[in-house]
């Protein structure tokens, strides 16, 4: 298993910049988190965010079938394509640009951030902190 911030050290990219997708079933629906490698869901924030009393880390056999042709864990942050709702932590919108996984745990993808928002639209709410590792 490969975590975000290992990804990050060996592409030499810091863990803020290195986007993460966290798969998550809200009231039984599944929704796309995509936050900085370094940071953690916080489950207080999206649960206010998203309305909500029911929510949970999906497992991984609940949606590797969802996204086919990607290793899973690796699944690059357009939930849009998959009919997924995507809920990107606001912190993102510092950076200019966005690195995530290109579906694989070994290749990136790396973009400006406003081409990002423009293709998948998705919900910015602040739902993320930062970890010190």
């Amino acid at each position: 298993a490969y975590t975000a911030q290992e990804i990050a050290a060996s592409a030499h990219i810091p863990g803020k910049e290195l986007a993460k997708t966290v798969i998550l079933k809200v009231d039984g629906k599944m929704i796309m988190a995509v936050l900085p490698a370094s940071d953690k869901v916080d489950f207080e924030l999206i649960k206010e965010a998203t309305g909500t009393e029911s929510i949970r880390l999906a497992d991984e056999h609940e949606f590797v079938d969802k996204f086919p042709g990607c290793e899973p864990g690796a699944m690059p942050p357009f939930g849009n394509l998959y009919g997924v709702d995507v809920y990107a932590a606001k912190s993102l919108t510092e950076d200019e640009e966005i690195a995530f996984n290109a579906g694989t745990h070994t290749e990136l993808i790396k973009m400006n951030y406003k081409d990002f928002e423009k293709l998948v639209h998705p919900k910015i709410v602040e739902f993320s902190y930062h970890t010190m590792v």
